[in-house]
């Protein structure tokens, strides 16, 4: 059965207030009834009846927008009459640009009595009636659906167990502590080697003529790595700074089409060689690089800070599968609106984070082969999941009267200013209190299941059969920069 609500819109006055100055002011009126009536699973039908007097303000205005637009014959632009135009183009000619005018007040008016949690645009408009009477229209929206959620309390959640630093993890990690505070010395007294930092011009060419990004200039390149086409470095291994030479290469078979297989020539100079020289590891190294004395102290606050980061990684990975497992508790039919908001949430971190990489997103979709709806189609059980997750974590703040104080709010956003190093008062004006307080919901509860969940052993490793199964599909990492 429908509900029904009166509708109301607000118009414009000007009144005097208290101190007899003169200021503008909203005064609600009447216009019409509105019902809201569910028609389907988390559906509901909006209908809006309104009032023939406001139904013919709002033609007015759509006439007076419009009349400069049409070009009626005897009549200069803009000057013709309303009867004459209706004439011509018949009487509902206004109608649509009047609904149009109508409607957003009408359904915030509307929503905001149903108090309905809608989750999408409203969509599927119908028109029963137009005309000096009044008009009666109706649109359907898609809600929230209402989830009973059990078994939350003892989710068992695999955890990685947690494993001591080996000598060779604390070696890597000084390797690349000496390799951060190498210096690079300038070589002019011999050949090229594997190792080397050539800095380089060249450029190439496919059967003698020159192709798209095949050029460069003072390109630095580590001879060694790996970095260029195959074969090409170990071509600059054995030349000295000055020298001029060509390079032979043939370009792999998964390479850009219009250069896949073929074979190049690429005409380069060496203009200079540069050699990292890594210090020693000893305890002037220790000195320069921390606030330790001996070799010893600084193996032993590097093997914490291994172990610190996989307890660290460890919590994560368990709470990630916490969560997993509370989503798939959720038996619900979600809308796809919801879905859809959720990947478009997914899709634009994804294309933050290879922007971070100095990629856009229409380079990584073509050097992929993919488009972006294909990318939307990876994200979509994801999304699901994300959505079902939500819904959790709103139900269990619900149902274990979490709270989210004053207090706690206006820490949050303390903590975003320093954060960022915004004055706080611009981190309010970003971010609404009300989806502030949102995700502090959704934070206390997912700490609430967490705790109260029970971390297990990981399941044995995979057999080969099954780790030779096709993975599922997922979005391909960003290439990495050259």
């Amino acid at each position: 059965m429908a509900s029904k609500f009166t509708l109301t819109l607000k118009r414009e006055e000007t009144k005097k207030n208290e101190e007899g100055k003169k200021e503008k002011v909203l005064i609600p009126y009447d216009a019409g009834e509105g019902s809201a009536e569910k028609t389907g699973e988390n559906e509901y039908t909006l209908t809006f009846s309104v009032h023939g007097d406001i139904f013919e303000s709002a033609i007015v205005r759509a006439y007076n927008k419009m009349k400069g637009r049409i070009n009626v014959p005897g009549f200069r632009k803009g000057k013709a009459p309303r009867s004459i135009i209706e004439r011509m183009y018949g009487p509902e000619v206004f109608h649509d640009d009047a609904i149009e005018d109508l409607f957003p007040g009408l359904y915030d008016s509307l929503t905001e009595q149903t108090k309905l949690d809608i989750v999408s645009q409203p969509f599927g408009f119908e028109l029963a009636s137009a005309g000096k009477d009044g008009t009666e229209f109706s649109v359907k929206v898609s809600v929230k659906p209402v989830i009973e959620l059990e078994g939350y309390k003892g989710i068992e959640a695999e955890k990685p167990e947690l494993k001591d630093a080996t000598d060779e993890e604390i070696d890597a990690e000084i390797d690349r502590m000496r390799n951060e505070n190498a210096r690079m010395l300038d070589v002019d007294d011999r050949a090229a080697r594997d190792g080397d930092t050539a800095n380089i011009d060249f450029e190439g060419f496919v059967d003698g003529v020159a192709f798209d990004g095949g050029k460069g200039e003072s390109h630095d390149l580590v001879l060694g790595s790996g970095q260029f086409i195959p074969g090409f470095e170990e071509q600059i291994v054995g030349h000295n700074v000055g020298d001029e030479f060509d390079v032979n290469v043939t370009f792999p078979e998964q390479y850009a089409e219009e250069l896949a297989g073929k074979a190049a020539v690429f005409k380069v100079k060496l203009n200079a060689l540069k050699l990292k020289e890594i210090p020693e590891l000893d305890e002037e190294f220790v000195k320069d690089v921390s606030e330790f004395d001996t070799v010893e102290e600084l193996r032993a606050d590097v093997k914490s800070g291994i172990e610190k980061r996989r307890a660290e990684s460890a919590d994560r990975a368990f709470e990630n599968n916490v969560l997993s497992a509370l989503g798939d508790l959720v038996d619900a039919d979600i809308p796809d609106a919801m879905i859809q908001t959720a990947i478009d949430r997914n899709v634009r971190d994804f294309e933050y984070n290879i922007n971070m990489q100095g990629i856009d997103m229409k380079t990584y979709l073509q050097y992929f082969g993919m488009d972006e709806n294909k990318l939307r189609e990876q994200y979509a059980e994801k999304a699901e999941k994300d959505v079902k997750v939500d819904l959790a974590l709103e139900k269990i703040a619900e149902l274990e009267k979490i709270e989210v104080s004053d207090e706690d709010i206006e820490a949050e956003y303390e903590k975003l200013a320093s954060s960022y190093g915004m004055e706080i008062d611009k981190v309010k004006a970003a971010v609404g209190a009300d989806a502030l307080k949102s995700e502090l919901l959704s934070r206390k509860a997912s700490e609430f299941v967490v705790a109260a969940a029970v971390a297990v052993a990981p399941a044995p490793e995979e057999t080969d059969d099954a780790a030779d199964e096709e993975p599922a599909e997922k979005p391909a990492e960003a290439p990495a920069e050259e």
